[in-house]
C-alpha cells in the first residue's frame, strides 16, 4: 500500500507543480509554445533528456542489452554526436532566424511545399509511434512490475494495459493543454530527478546482487563489448555510420527534443544546456545497460533465464527491492513515460498551430485562436497516441520473445530517413534545388522498401538481411547524393560559416571538445 501512496502523491506533485504560476491572462504564442524564451541552462539540459528517456529505455533498451551487452550502449553514448552538431551547428541557425518551429527554418532554406511536406511528416511521425510507444512502454512496465497492486483496474492483463495507456495519456495530456511548455519544463525536471534516482537504486541493486563491478568482467566478459560482428542481426559495428545520421533527426531536427533550445533565454545557455545535458548521457547509458548485463550473469548462475528480455527491469525490481522502494521505481517509469508524452503534445501543438493553422487556415489568426488551435491538437493527438498505444500493445503480445526497440526504431526510420535528408541540405547546401530536395525527401521511403523489403507485410527487398541501422544509412546516403547533384551550382557551406560558439561561453568549447574526445575513448577501451 505505500508504494501506491507514493504513487499517488507523485501525480499530484505533478499535476500542482504544472499549473502553478499558471497566468489568468490570455497567454501569448510565444509564451504558451516557448515559455518567452527565458529558459536557463539547467532547465534546457534536464527537460532535454527527461524528453529523451522513456520506458523503453528501462525495458526495451534493458531487456537488449540482457541479450546483446554493453553494445546497446552504443545508442545512448553515440548521442554525443548528434548533440554536439546540435549545439553548434544547428541550434545556432535557429536561434539567429528566431524560429518557433524547425518547419520555418526549412521553409527558409528549402521553400514553402518542402515545409509542409516536413510538417506533416512529424506530425505523423509525433501523432503515432512516438506517442504510442511511450504510452506503451509506460503502462506495459507498471503492469509488469506492478500486476498484484493494478489487478482492481480489470482482471485480464492486455484490457489492464490498455486503460492504463489511456489513463496516462490523458493526464499528460491535461496538464500540457493547460500549461503548455512552460508546465512540460517545470514537470520534466521533476521527472528527471525521479527517474535519476529510480535508475541509480536498480542499477546498484543489479551491481550489488552480480557481486561487484569487477564481476561484470568475471561472469560477462562475452556482453562487456560495444562492437559486434558486422554480421550480427541487431547491433553489428556498423551501425554506428547509419546511426549517426539518424541522430541527426533527433538532436538536431526533432521538434520534440530541440524546442526547449529554442526557448532558450540566450544562445549560451542553450550551448551550456545541451553540453551539460550530453555528460548527462553517458549517465543515463549506465543506468539503463549494466543493470540488463548484470542480470544475465546473476541468472546465468542460477541457470534460469528470462523468458522474455523486456523482463529485465521488471525483474530486478519484483526480486530484489523492498516495498517504498517499489514506489519510487514506478514513480521513476510514470515520469520516464509523461516526460515523453508531454513534450510531444506540446510539440505537436506548436507544428500544427504555427506551421498549418496560423500558415494555411487562417493567416491572420491572433495569438488566442493559434494557442486555442493547439490545444485543440493536443486532444486530437491524445486520441491517436492512445490508439497506437493500443495496437503497439496488439503486436508486443504477438511476438514477446522479440527485442521490442529494435521493432520501433524500424517502424520510424521509415520517416526519419527523410527528415535527415531535408535538414542536412537546409544546413550544409548553399543554393539546394527546392524540388530535388522534396523528391529526394519522398524517395525514401521506396528506397527502404527496395533495400531492406518490409516484414509487417511480408516484403523482401534486394537485402532482406542487412541490418537496419545499415539500411537507414544507405538510404539517407543515397537520397542526400541525389539531392547534392541536383544542387551543385551552390555547393557545400565552408565549416567556418557552420560552426558557431557563444562568444559569452568559452567554457561551452572545451566540454564540447572533452565530449568528443571521451566519446573516441570509449570506443577505443571498450571495443
Amino acid at each position: 500500500m505505500i508504494d501506491l501512496m507514493i504513487v499517488l502523491a507523485y501525480f499530484c506533485i505533478i499535476f500542482v507543480v504544472a499549473l502553478s504560476g499558471r497566468s489568468s491572462k490570455e497567454v501569448t504564442t510565444e509564451a504558451y509554445f516557448l515559455s518567452n524564451r527565458n529558459l536557463k541552462w539547467y532547465s534546457i539540459a534536464l527537460s532535454t533528456v527527461a524528453t529523451n528517456i522513456n520506458g523503453y529505455q528501462f525495458l526495451g533498451m534493458m531487456g537488449s542489452a540482457y541479450l546483446y551487452g554493453l553494445a546497446q550502449a552504443s545508442l545512448e553514448i553515440n548521442a554525443i554526436q548528434g548533440i554536439l552538431m546540435a549545439a553548434f551547428i544547428f541550434v545556432p541557425m535557429y536561434l539567429k532566424d528566431r524560429v518557433v518551429t524547425i518547419t520555418q527554418f526549412i521553409q527558409k532554406r528549402l521553400g514553402k511545399r518542402v515545409a509542409l511536406f516536413y510538417s506533416i511528416a512529424n506530425i505523423i511521425l509525433f501523432s503515432t509511434i512516438t506517442l504510442g510507444a511511450a504510452l506503451f512502454w509506460g503502462a506495459y512496465a507498471a503492469d509488469l512490475v506492478f500486476a498484484d497492486y493494478l489487478k482492481f483496474i480489470h482482471e485480464d492483463r492486455i484490457k489492464r494495459i490498455a486503460i492504463l495507456v489511456l489513463g496516462l495519456g490523458v493526464f499528460s495530456a491535461i496538464y500540457t493543454h493547460l500549461g503548455g511548455l512552460a508546465a512540460v519544463v517545470k514537470t520534466d525536471i521533476i521527472q528527471f530527478v525521479i527517474l535519476l534516482l529510480g535508475g541509480f537504486v536498480v542499477l546498484f541493486t543489479a551491481v550489488h546482487h552480480l557481486g561487484g563491478w569487477s564481476q561484470l568482467y568475471v561472469k560477462t566478459p562475452d556482453l562487456m563489448h560495444l562492437h559486434l560482428p558486422a554480421s550480427h542481426e541487431k547491433l553489428p559495428w556498423t551501425h554506428i555510420f547509419g546511426l549517426f545520421l539518424l541522430n541527426i533527426n533527433y538532436w538536431c531536427a526533432n521538434q520534440t527534443v530541440v524546442q526547449r533550445s529554442l526557448a532558450a533565454k540566450s544562445l549560451k545557455e542553450a550551448q551550456t544546456g545541451l553540453m551539460v545535458g550530453g555528460m548527462i548521457k553517458y549517465v543515463m547509458a549506465v543506468l539503463i545497460v549494466v543493470p540488463g548485463i548484470a542480470l544475465y550473469g546473476i541468472l546465468q548462475e542460477s541457470g534460469t533465464p528470462l523468458a522474455e528480455p523486456d523482463l529485465a527491469f521488471p525483474y530486478l525490481v519484483k526480486t530484489y527491492l523492498p516495498e517504498g522502494l517499489k514506489g519510487i521505481i514506478l514513480c521513476a517509469l510514470f515520469a520516464s513515460l509523461m516526460s515523453t508524452v508531454d513534450s510531444t503534445f506540446n510539440s505537436l501543438a506548436t507544428l500544427f498551430s504555427i506551421d498549418i493553422y496560423k500558415e494555411y487556415i487562417n493567416k491572420k489568426a491572433t495569438d488566442k485562436q493559434v494557442v486555442q488551435a493547439g490545444r485543440n491538437t493536443i486532444l486530437i493527438a491524445l486520441i491517436t497516441g492512445v490508439l497506437m498505444g493500443f495496437v503497439l500493445l496488439y503486436v508486443k503480445f504477438e511476438n514477446p520473445e522479440a527485442a521490442f526497440t529494435h521493432t520501433l526504431n524500424e517502424l520510424r526510420y521509415f520517416i526519419n530517413c527523410g527528415i535527415v535528408v531535408l535538414i542536412c541540405a537546409a544546413a550544409f547546401l548553399v543554393a539546394p534545388n527546392h524540388r530535388i530536395a522534396l523528391i529526394a525527401f519522398l524517395s525514401t521511403i521506396p528506397l527502404h522498401l527496395l533495400i531492406g523489403g518490409f516484414a509487417f507485410i511480408g516484403f523482401e527487398g534486394l537485402f532482406p538481411d542487412m541490418n537496419y541501422f545499415v539500411r537507414a544509412g544507405w538510404v539517407i546516403l543515397i537520397a542526400f547524393l541525389l539531392l547534392t547533384a541536383g544542387s551543385l551550382r551552390g555547393g557545400f557551406r565552408s565549416w567556418g560559416d557552420l560552426l558557431v560558439v557563444s562568444k559569452e561561453a568559452s567554457h561551452v568549447r572545451l566540454i564540447g571538445i572533452g565530449l568528443l574526445v571521451s566519446l573516441v575513448l570509449l570506443h577505443i577501451i571498450f571495443h
